[in-house]
């Protein structure tokens, strides 16, 4: 009943599941929900071409989702299933991407939401979303990865759902990036550089790109560049980080729970999984805004931050380079008020004064 219900609820253009149901492990029970998640921009970033050498650059707008993130694209499908095996709630830990887009699509669906998040770690537009969605808000005496073991624990027992990503349906949805990227440009790109942290999201987009290559939409699989954070490093380590810190919240995870999975799509895309200080992650965070337009979430600018260091000597001659920005910068507005200095200049409602404040701004 719920099932015929929720198949009412397409948008104009539908959504992940309606676009590639062909590729992602739906049945006839499964209901057709969506947001209006997918199909997010892919924009050209000349200053990105100039710094690096790049013939091309391109950034991937996760942003544009629904919640703000790409967790959107994840979660409508694990929702989905969730739905479909008749789950009366669902249950995440999260750094804060997560909890919104969980709480949004259970909203949608008539589903209870818990959300077990980091105490006094999680940015506050992030928390907004979850609480505004309805969710049930479980602030935990630890970091994420204290929560992500907690929420595993919670539903071996209880009847809920656990929708992070390592729920196989998450990196199901999360891989139809890969595969719209493919779809807007004509083929996979020579390298794709996306922020790491519970690593989920690399995962899927190699699973994606992998996929269209054996489907010969594709005709090479990109080098992937995975970027954490310096202190969120532990890919790069080789072992877990008891203690992450970085201003990059939604990547401060010391015990990714796709560990394998990254690990694989650096060995086989013949890439690398590499870190940059929360410094070189503000600079590109400030220059996508200044230069480019977009707004992002500082996290999100890790993926630039990481193309930024590695090849800024000009050897991206000739390649075609995607950047995944995964959430907008409305998600954490305090990083962005102390990151950023205002240019603000007080005068009165005064035609003269009006003049001369445009007129040295344009000098």
């Amino acid at each position: 009943m719920a099932s015929n219900a929720l198949r009412t609820g397409l948008s104009i253009g539908g959504g992940v599941l309606e676009r590639y149901a062909d590729w992602l492990p739906l049945t006839e029970a499964t209901p057709c929900i969506t947001l209006g998640e997918g199909s997010t921009p892919l924009v050209r970033a000349e200053s990105l071409e100039r710094a690096t050498g790049a013939d091309e650059v391109w950034l991937k707008l996760e942003l544009c989702n629904p919640t703000g993130s790409f967790k959107d694209r994840g979660m409508v499908v694990a929702v989905a299933k969730a739905v479909e095996q008749s789950a009366s709630a669902v249950l995440c830990a999260s750094t804060g991407n997560t909890s919104a887009s969980a709480a949004a699509y259970a909203a949608r669906c008539g589903l209870r939401a818990f959300v077990l998040v980091p105490e006094g770690r999680i940015a506050q537009g992030k928390l907004a979303q979850a609480a505004a969605h309805g969710a049930r808000v479980l602030a935990v005496d630890g970091n994420f990865d204290d929560a992500l073991r907690l929420a595993q624990e919670l539903t071996d027992q209880l009847p809920l759902a656990l929708v992070n990503s390592v729920n196989p349906y998450r990196i199901e949805g999360q891989k139809t990036a890969a595969m719209e990227i493919v779809d807007s440009l004509g083929d996979a790109p020579d390298l794709h550089c996306i922020p790491v942290g519970n690593a989920g999201n690399i995962t899927a987009y190699w699973k994606g790109y992998c996929e269209y290559f054996h489907a010969e939409i594709a005709s090479r699989r990109p080098r992937m560049l995975g970027v954490q954070a310096a202190g969120a490093a532990p890919l790069v380590h080789g072992h877990p980080v008891e203690k992450p810190e970085t201003i990059a919240t939604a990547i401060r995870i010391g015990a990714p729970a796709s560990w394998d999975g990254a690990i694989a799509a650096r060995d086989e895309s013949e890439g690398a999984i590499i870190s940059t200080t929360d410094e070189q992650i503000l600079d590109a965070y400030r220059m996508l805004a200044d230069a480019e337009g977009v707004f992002c979430e500082p996290a999100s600018a890790a993926s630039v931050a990481g193309m930024l260091a590695r090849h800024g000597d000009g050897s991206l001659a000739g390649q075609r380079v995607v950047c995944t920005i995964t959430g907008h910068g409305l998600k954490d507005p305090e990083r962005a008020v102390e990151s950023v200095t205002a240019d603000v200049v007080e005068i009165d409602s005064d035609f003269a004064q009006a003049v001369a404040a445009i007129e040295e701004g344009l000098q």
